[in-house]
């Protein structure tokens, strides 16, 4: 019965390499996925459409196109960046959990800017205009409205794309492959899991695990997301 709760040292790895992974993948992307969310609902400017296609474009390319593209991009020998971050920087992420947060990040980015231009979308940009008609300035109005006001869509774009990378696994597995301990996470894992015969039970554990994951997130999201439409009605802006 113990066996069941009683996780081995290669599946508590995955565990722990996943939620770093999503964590960094999050903290990284989302200053540029504030930035991206408001530039796309708040002006229209020459090439717009271009550029919103592009951010989006990892939800449509195949997983696997988009960890060929990183490969190319940052590996540390033959990439086009990969050689000078190492050499200047020290800084490699081709297979290493480095390159796994950035492949999540590409993929889910989507999904965060997507959340967070509805959410500014949404706000009475009469708010903005009567705050600029006072003296206000651009970085006032948008960390005293406009950010306060689209918070819950922030904060829903933030387990959108958390929850997007925990199960990432084409664009990983082509960029940092598959090694226990130092690139596996959880989808890897369970994907590794699969090709060992009669694994069907740590398969189904890996499984639960990661849905218990995702819908821990979920859960946190929806109380953080409730408080701060509460502070929102409130008016306390």
């Amino acid at each position: 019965m113990l066996e069941i709760f009683t996780l081995s040292q290669a599946e508590l790895s995955a565990v722990k390499l996943s939620i770093l992974v999503g964590f960094w993948s999050v903290a990284a992307s989302l200053p540029f996925g504030i930035f991206f969310g408001w530039l796309l609902a708040r002006y229209d400017f020459l090439g717009k459409s271009i550029l919103d296609g592009f951010l989006h474009l990892p939800l449509v390319v195949p997983p696997v196109v988009t960890g060929y593209i990183l490969l190319i991009l940052f590996g540390r020998k033959n990439g086009v960046f990969g050689p000078w971050l190492y050499d200047i920087f020290g800084i490699s992420f081709a297979f290493n959990w480095k390159g796994a947060a950035l492949a999540s990040a590409v993929v889910s980015f989507p999904l965060m800017v997507r959340a967070v231009r509805l959410s500014i979308e949404s706000i009475d940009t009469g708010l903005e205009q009567a705050a600029k008609t006072l003296g206000a300035g651009y970085m006032k109005i948008f960390f005293t409205i406009t950010f306060p006001l689209a918070l819950p869509g922030i904060i829903s774009g933030i387990v959108l794309a958390f929850a997007r990378s925990l199960g990432e696994f084409g664009a990983t597995v082509t960029f940092v492959g598959n090694t226990q301990g130092a690139t596996q996470t959880l989808p890897l894992a369970l994907s590794a899991v699969l090709q060992v015969p009669d694994s069907e039970f740590y398969a189904a554990r890996l499984a639960v695990i990661s849905l218990v994951i995702a819908f821990s997130s979920l859960i946190i999201s929806e109380y953080f997301a409730c408080r701060a439409k509460k502070y929102k009605q409130s008016g306390r802006i």
